[in-house]
Protein backbone atom coordinates (compact mmCIF):
# COMPACT_ATOMS: atom_id res chain seq x y z
CA UNK A 1 0.00 0.00 0.00
CA UNK A 2 2.84 2.34 0.59
CA UNK A 3 4.26 2.00 -2.92
CA UNK A 4 0.90 2.64 -4.37
CA UNK A 5 1.06 5.94 -2.45
CA UNK A 6 3.88 6.53 -3.37
CA UNK A 7 3.07 5.93 -7.16
CA UNK A 8 0.47 8.28 -6.93
CA UNK A 9 1.83 10.86 -5.16
CA UNK A 10 3.86 11.04 -8.38
CA UNK A 11 0.95 11.57 -10.34
CA UNK A 12 -0.52 14.01 -8.38
CA UNK A 13 3.07 16.22 -7.88
CA UNK A 14 3.05 16.03 -11.77
CA UNK A 15 -0.46 18.12 -11.97
CA UNK A 16 0.33 20.11 -9.28
CA UNK A 17 1.96 23.87 -10.28
CA UNK A 18 5.43 24.18 -10.04
CA UNK A 19 4.87 26.20 -6.25
CA UNK A 20 2.92 23.46 -5.02
CA UNK A 21 6.14 20.92 -6.10
CA UNK A 22 8.50 22.38 -4.44
CA UNK A 23 7.89 24.90 -1.70
CA UNK A 24 10.66 27.25 -2.01
CA UNK A 25 12.26 28.81 -4.75
CA UNK A 26 15.88 27.36 -4.12
CA UNK A 27 14.72 23.91 -4.49
CA UNK A 28 16.51 23.32 -0.74
CA UNK A 29 14.39 21.88 2.07
CA UNK A 30 13.99 24.00 4.83
CA UNK A 31 16.92 23.13 7.73
CA UNK A 32 18.92 21.16 5.08
CA UNK A 33 22.92 20.91 5.88
CA UNK A 34 25.00 23.67 3.75
CA UNK A 35 28.78 23.16 2.65
CA UNK A 36 28.62 26.77 1.71
CA UNK A 37 25.39 29.08 1.63
CA UNK A 38 22.75 28.27 -0.41
CA UNK A 39 24.62 24.74 -1.29
CA UNK A 40 23.10 21.63 0.53
CA UNK A 41 25.98 19.19 1.95
CA UNK A 42 26.81 16.03 -0.11
CA UNK A 43 23.93 13.38 0.46
CA UNK A 44 21.26 15.97 2.01
CA UNK A 45 18.23 14.89 -0.47
CA UNK A 46 14.88 16.53 0.00
CA UNK A 47 11.60 14.69 -0.80
CA UNK A 48 11.92 15.03 -4.07
CA UNK A 49 15.16 12.69 -4.50
CA UNK A 50 13.69 10.24 -2.27
CA UNK A 51 10.27 9.75 -4.59
CA UNK A 52 12.20 10.22 -7.86
CA UNK A 53 15.43 6.92 -6.27
CA UNK A 54 11.85 4.65 -5.62
CA UNK A 55 10.08 5.19 -8.39
CA UNK A 56 13.35 5.06 -10.91
CA UNK A 57 14.22 2.05 -9.04
CA UNK A 58 11.00 0.25 -9.97
CA UNK A 59 11.21 1.25 -13.17
CA UNK A 60 14.78 0.23 -13.61
CA UNK A 61 14.33 -3.10 -12.36
CA UNK A 62 11.14 -3.41 -14.83
CA UNK A 63 13.14 -2.77 -17.82
CA UNK A 64 15.72 -5.34 -16.65
CA UNK A 65 13.39 -8.15 -16.23
CA UNK A 66 11.27 -7.23 -18.86
CA UNK A 67 14.37 -7.18 -21.12
CA UNK A 68 15.59 -10.52 -19.93
CA UNK A 69 12.34 -11.81 -20.89
CA UNK A 70 12.22 -10.11 -24.63
CA UNK A 71 15.52 -12.03 -25.17
CA UNK A 72 13.89 -14.81 -24.94
CA UNK A 73 10.23 -14.66 -25.87
CA UNK A 74 10.78 -12.01 -28.82
CA UNK A 75 9.11 -12.23 -31.96
CA UNK A 76 12.32 -10.74 -34.28
CA UNK A 77 16.69 -10.47 -33.85
CA UNK A 78 15.22 -6.71 -33.37
CA UNK A 79 13.31 -7.89 -30.35
CA UNK A 80 15.74 -9.49 -28.70
CA UNK A 81 18.23 -7.01 -29.29
CA UNK A 82 16.58 -4.62 -27.77
CA UNK A 83 15.56 -6.49 -24.92
CA UNK A 84 19.38 -7.28 -24.25
CA UNK A 85 20.34 -3.20 -24.64
CA UNK A 86 17.49 -2.73 -22.03
CA UNK A 87 19.49 -5.07 -19.45
CA UNK A 88 22.43 -3.83 -19.94
CA UNK A 89 21.82 0.39 -19.85
CA UNK A 90 19.08 -0.40 -17.04
CA UNK A 91 21.10 -2.56 -15.45
CA UNK A 92 24.06 -0.22 -15.44
CA UNK A 93 21.89 2.84 -14.01
CA UNK A 94 20.13 0.60 -11.36
CA UNK A 95 23.35 -0.04 -10.08
CA UNK A 96 24.62 3.86 -9.90
CA UNK A 97 21.50 4.67 -8.51
CA UNK A 98 21.22 2.23 -5.49
CA UNK A 99 25.36 3.08 -4.88
CA UNK A 100 23.80 6.89 -4.52
CA UNK A 101 21.25 6.28 -2.90
CA UNK A 102 22.86 4.25 0.25
CA UNK A 103 25.26 7.17 0.57
CA UNK A 104 21.93 9.51 0.72
CA UNK A 105 20.04 6.84 3.17
CA UNK A 106 17.49 6.54 0.68
CA UNK A 107 15.31 3.08 1.29
CA UNK A 108 14.93 1.63 -1.98
CA UNK A 109 12.03 -1.25 -2.75
CA UNK A 110 13.22 -4.34 -3.66
CA UNK A 111 10.12 -5.12 -5.88
CA UNK A 112 8.01 -4.28 -8.71
CA UNK A 113 5.03 -2.75 -8.29
CA UNK A 114 1.45 -4.13 -8.90
CA UNK A 115 1.12 -2.55 -12.21
CA UNK A 116 4.85 -3.67 -13.90
CA UNK A 117 3.95 -7.06 -11.98
CA UNK A 118 0.81 -7.15 -14.17
CA UNK A 119 2.43 -6.16 -17.09
CA UNK A 120 5.09 -9.29 -16.87
CA UNK A 121 1.88 -11.22 -16.15
CA UNK A 122 0.47 -10.44 -19.39
CA UNK A 123 3.68 -10.73 -21.72
CA UNK A 124 4.49 -13.67 -20.27
CA UNK A 125 1.21 -15.74 -21.57
CA UNK A 126 2.29 -14.22 -25.35
CA UNK A 127 4.87 -14.88 -27.97
CA UNK A 128 5.76 -14.10 -31.48
CA UNK A 129 4.19 -10.97 -32.98
CA UNK A 130 2.10 -10.50 -30.29
CA UNK A 131 4.15 -10.30 -27.47
CA UNK A 132 6.67 -7.52 -29.80
CA UNK A 133 3.74 -5.23 -30.16
CA UNK A 134 3.20 -5.48 -26.49
CA UNK A 135 6.27 -5.20 -25.00
CA UNK A 136 7.17 -2.28 -27.15
CA UNK A 137 3.63 -0.57 -26.39
CA UNK A 138 4.85 -0.72 -22.52
CA UNK A 139 8.71 0.26 -23.00
CA UNK A 140 7.38 3.46 -25.02
CA UNK A 141 4.50 4.49 -22.72
CA UNK A 142 7.35 3.74 -19.78
CA UNK A 143 10.04 5.71 -21.59
CA UNK A 144 8.25 8.30 -21.58
CA UNK A 145 7.57 8.08 -18.77
CA UNK A 146 10.46 7.72 -17.36
CA UNK A 147 11.55 10.94 -19.55
CA UNK A 148 9.03 13.23 -17.31
CA UNK A 149 10.86 11.83 -14.22
CA UNK A 150 14.01 12.61 -14.74
CA UNK A 151 13.29 16.38 -15.87
CA UNK A 152 11.69 16.58 -12.83
CA UNK A 153 14.17 15.15 -10.37
CA UNK A 154 16.76 17.29 -12.62
CA UNK A 155 14.83 20.58 -11.98
CA UNK A 156 13.74 20.23 -8.45
CA UNK A 157 16.30 17.16 -6.70
CA UNK A 158 18.30 18.51 -4.04
CA UNK A 159 21.21 15.87 -3.59
CA UNK A 160 24.04 16.95 -6.39
CA UNK A 161 24.88 13.09 -7.13
CA UNK A 162 21.26 12.07 -8.06
CA UNK A 163 20.78 14.99 -9.72
CA UNK A 164 23.57 14.48 -11.43
CA UNK A 165 22.48 10.73 -12.54
CA UNK A 166 19.03 11.74 -13.76
CA UNK A 167 20.97 14.68 -16.00
CA UNK A 168 23.53 11.49 -17.45
CA UNK A 169 20.74 9.20 -17.88
CA UNK A 170 18.03 11.26 -19.62
CA UNK A 171 19.60 11.27 -23.41
CA UNK A 172 20.30 7.76 -23.07
CA UNK A 173 16.20 7.43 -21.76
CA UNK A 174 15.40 9.50 -24.80
CA UNK A 175 18.05 7.69 -26.91
CA UNK A 176 16.02 4.42 -26.02
CA UNK A 177 12.06 5.76 -26.60
CA UNK A 178 13.67 6.66 -30.14
CA UNK A 179 14.33 2.87 -30.78
CA UNK A 180 11.14 1.38 -29.50
CA UNK A 181 9.21 3.81 -31.38
CA UNK A 182 11.40 2.94 -34.63
CA UNK A 183 10.75 -0.70 -33.95
CA UNK A 184 7.10 0.00 -33.60
CA UNK A 185 6.73 1.61 -36.90
CA UNK A 186 8.67 -1.53 -38.46
CA UNK A 187 5.76 -3.99 -36.99
CA UNK A 188 3.10 -1.76 -37.49
CA UNK A 189 4.17 -0.29 -41.03
CA UNK A 190 2.76 2.93 -39.37
CA UNK A 191 4.68 5.86 -38.24
CA UNK A 192 3.73 6.59 -34.69
CA UNK A 193 1.29 10.05 -33.67
CA UNK A 194 3.09 12.94 -32.00
CA UNK A 195 5.62 10.33 -31.48
CA UNK A 196 8.56 12.85 -30.69
CA UNK A 197 12.12 11.21 -28.90
CA UNK A 198 13.12 14.76 -28.32
CA UNK A 199 10.42 15.43 -25.32
CA UNK A 200 11.04 16.99 -22.12
CA UNK A 201 9.29 19.22 -20.08
CA UNK A 202 10.07 22.68 -19.50
CA UNK A 203 12.39 23.49 -16.57
CA UNK A 204 9.34 26.44 -14.96
CA UNK A 205 5.95 24.18 -16.22
CA UNK A 206 4.15 21.59 -14.59
CA UNK A 207 3.83 18.13 -16.41
CA UNK A 208 0.45 17.43 -19.05
CA UNK A 209 -0.77 13.72 -17.97
CA UNK A 210 -2.61 13.01 -21.58
CA UNK A 211 -3.70 9.81 -20.77
CA UNK A 212 -1.13 7.50 -22.36
CA UNK A 213 -0.69 4.12 -22.13
CA UNK A 214 0.85 3.38 -18.42
CA UNK A 215 -0.79 7.21 -17.34
CA UNK A 216 2.28 9.32 -19.06
CA UNK A 217 1.98 12.12 -21.92
CA UNK A 218 4.64 13.67 -24.26
CA UNK A 219 4.82 17.46 -24.41
CA UNK A 220 6.57 19.92 -26.52
CA UNK A 221 9.02 18.92 -29.62
CA UNK A 222 12.56 20.11 -28.42
CA UNK A 223 15.52 18.26 -27.17
CA UNK A 224 17.04 19.51 -23.89
CA UNK A 225 20.86 19.42 -23.10
CA UNK A 226 21.43 18.43 -19.98
CA UNK A 227 24.81 17.86 -20.35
Amino acid sequence: MRLLATLSGFAILLTLPVSAQVGNPAGMAPGTPQSAPGVPAPHEPNTQDRLFARIATIGGMAEVELGRMAEQKGGSDAIKDFGRRMVQDHGKANDQLAGLAKQADIPLPGELDPEHKAMRDQLQAMSGSNFDRAYLHGQIADHQKTVQLLEWEINFGQDAGIKRFASETLPTVLHHLQMAQDLMTQITGQALQGAAPGTTLASNEPAQRQGTPGGDGQRGSGTRNTR
